[in-house]
């Protein structure tokens, strides 16, 4: 943290540019005179939060009291650490300048080095996932392998819902909204009760409301919400989840804004009044529902974006040899979307309109000779549950082949519904065979982990905006790292005994200023997966069910198919916050569950743990196990990719390594 100081310093005063020269390995002693100058300004500037502006000699006097503490902790810092830092720190914002292939490290406690591919190029790990046993890679369309051009698509949506509601009888004046991409973000609930939009952590805890295009101050919540806290009650709340939800989100604010304070309305506290008629917050969310409901499955925007594809999705020339090298692996590959077919083979045949096939020197090929099974129509996530009918599509027509499928599928053939239980027999996979590719937290990613087993690995294309933030904006994050140290300095050698209170209110305001700079450097709504040190709903579905998540799926194309994805340990804060150097020693343990604790008869008296084997005499032993052996073998899990067979080599490992100290072995 200290180091992350001298970073934010730097970046502060570019007109000192032999601060920016300090890192020179050979050269101690100016890195030295450097961070002295740094510190001076720091510890000036912050004696404020502890010292009177009026009395200048207990400011220089805390300083130097603190500089004095700051040579203490670089004592135990290595000069290459701190270099390191600063670089790292002062190129955040110039990552996308390096090659594709620019190398990326992380310390770790040990000192040795991590590499990390290019942060465009990363796919993130929630939980372990060999890829080499991956035999089915399953492919959502929308959003995923067809990604639409953002804030186009959603200004489309937008201006069509619109049109839809007026022409269901609203006020022709909500036709003046123009869509604001920086406003809706992913995952927030709307309350039909109150009619506000809230950003809740994962346990339903209130970070962010919003009634119409108001954010509520902590006591107007307090108001509403007892505790800042609503249960998640489908009957009350809609979770607006998916990237189709963004356009829907924006509309309900515009019209909760416009009928709360528009004057023909009387405002009430469950909807507002216009004479002896009432319309519910409740109400105003059923018609914008519908609304969208329509326009995707009777309105004009398929039609829309299919008459001007160059200008709503992206195309990418990498797709039809991705597809190739998974099928060239050994693995399958299929298609389950819940579009219609028509539809589908527009979207499909422009993706892969290319005058080349999987590599430039073959000829080009229809999309569907790219997969091994298509099916539309899956209505998800129905799909996964109970599903429909399996049948067969006409492709010629589009239309629907008469009676049920009941046979194998086959590759070239297009199969509208059925259910995962019915699908994945016919193909031959088992849950954990199968590695499917979606947007969609609820309808692809949740239903697909829970109810059948299935690997996942969700798109979310916000990351592109969330990663540049998080590097773009390193002297904000710095900053709050500095203040969280000075906070830890007011308290320093404080403990039960001390009547004096410091006074922390000016820090504590520095804190939510630069954290309220963090949230807003993402949009109005702030980040999409936290709020400040918090995390979101829409966070905690992603690490409780996606194994995978990226921006794009094709970064898997920065990764062989034998790479092993293992999770990074997630630390509890006595783990994130309590370093290994640090030693700890039990005095008097109160629960020991280690078996090389015993108390013997002298001790008992003492209650004082010694370090001695414990023996039970099995042979004179009547009963079949007189307590429980050690497992010698691995049998925890720690990986969700584990299994018997890395269970089976251990155990021969073992037996291996017995046999060599043992001559007697056979």
């Amino acid at each position: 943290m200290v180091i992350n100081t001298v970073c934010v310093l730097i970046m502060r005063r570019p007109r000192r540019p032999h601060q920016l020269q300090l890192a020179k390995p050979s050269n101690e002693v100016l890195l030295r005179r450097g961070i002295n100058r740094c510190y001076r300004d720091l510890m000036i500037s912050s004696s404020k939060f502890s010292c009177s502006k009026n009395d200048p000699k207990k400011r220089v006097k805390a300083a130097t009291k603190r500089r004095t503490s700051v040579y203490e902790v670089f004592s135990r810092v290595s000069i290459l650490q701190l270099i390191m830092e600063l670089e790292n720190c002062n190129t955040h914002g110039n990552q996308e300048n390096t090659g594709p292939n620019t190398p990326q490290y992380e310390n770790d406690p040990s000192g040795n080095k991590k590499w990390y591919r290019q942060a465009s190029q990363r796919i993130f790990v929630n939980r372990s996932l060999h890829l080499e046993n991956i035999k089915f890679y399953g492919f959502d369309m929308d959003y995923t392998l067809a990604e639409y051009k953002s804030p186009q698509y959603e200004q489309l949506g937008f201006n069509l819902v619109k049109d839809r509601l007026v022409s269901l009888g609203y006020p022709q004046e909500i036709k003046a909204f123009e869509y604001d991409p920086s406003f809706p973000v992913r995952g927030l609930w709307f309350d039909t009760l109150y009619g506000n939009l809230l950003k809740v952590d994962a346990y339903g805890n209130i970070l962010v409301c919003v009634h119409g295009f108001e954010f509520l101050k902590h006591s107007q919540v307090y108001e509403l919400y007892p505790n800042k806290f609503l249960q998640l009650d489908e009957s009350r709340v809609y979770v607006l989840n998916t990237l189709f939800n963004l356009p829907e989100t924006y509309l309900l604010a515009c019209l909760i804004d416009f009928f709360t304070n528009s004057p023909q309305y009387t405002r009430d506290k469950t909807g507002v009044k216009e004479g002896e008629l009432t319309m519910s917050f409740k109400s105003i969310f059923q018609d914008v529902r519908n609304a969208v409901d329509w326009i995707h499955l009777h309105g004009d925007l398929k039609t829309k974006t299919i008459e001007n594809l160059d200008e709503y999705v992206k195309k990418d020339e990498r797709l039809p040899m991705f597809l190739t090298r998974i099928r060239e692996s050994g693995a399958k590959v299929f298609l389950l979307t819940n579009s219609d077919y028509v539809f589908t083979d527009k979207i499909m045949t422009y993706l892969f309109d290319f005058p080349h096939g999987a590599r430039p020197d073959e000829p080009h090929r229809n999309w569907q000779t790219y997969f091994d099974t298509i099916v539309v129509d899956a209505r998800k996530p129905l799909f996964f549950g109970e599903g429909t009918i399996l049948r067969q599509v006409d492709t010629r027509t589009g239309a629907l082949k008469l009676g049920t499928h009941k046979g194998p599928l086959h590759t070239g053939e297009v199969y509208s519904g059925g259910s995962c239980d019915v699908f994945t027999e016919l193909i031959g996979a088992k849950g954990k065979d199968v590695l499917y590719v979606g947007d969609h937290i609820f309808g692809d990613i949740l239903k697909s982990k829970k109810i059948r087993g299935w690997r996942t690995f969700l798109i979310v294309p916000e990351l592109v905006q969330e990663l540049h933030v998080w590097t773009d904006k390193c002297q904000l994050f710095a900053e709050l790292q500095s203040l969280d140290v000075m906070l830890g300095e007011m308290y320093k050698n404080l403990d039960s005994s001390t009547k004096e209170k410091p006074d922390i209110s000016k820090l504590r305001a520095s804190i939510r200023d630069v954290t309220h700079k963090m949230d807003l450097a993402y949009g109005m709504m702030g980040s999409l997966f936290r709020s400040g040190s918090r995390q979101t709903f829409f966070s905690s579905q992603v690490v409780r069910y996606a194994d995978l998540y990226a921006a794009s799926f094709l970064n898997l194309i920065y990764y062989p198919f034998s790479y092993m994805f293992r999770a990074p340990a997630m630390l509890m804060p006595h783990e994130s916050t309590v370093a290994h150097e640090q030693r700890f020693v039990m005095e008097t343990p109160m629960i020991s569950r280690s078996r090389t604790f015993k108390l013997t008869d002298e001790e008992e008296v003492h209650n004082r743990p010694s370090a001695k084997n414990l023996y039970v005499d099995h042979f004179n032993s009547q009963i079949p196990h007189a307590r429980p052996e050690t497992p010698r073998n691995v049998t925890h899990t720690h990986d969700e990719d584990c299994s018997d067979e890395d269970s089976d080599s251990q155990k021969q490992a073992n037996h291996v390594r017995s046999c060599t100290r043992n001559t007697n072995c056979n």
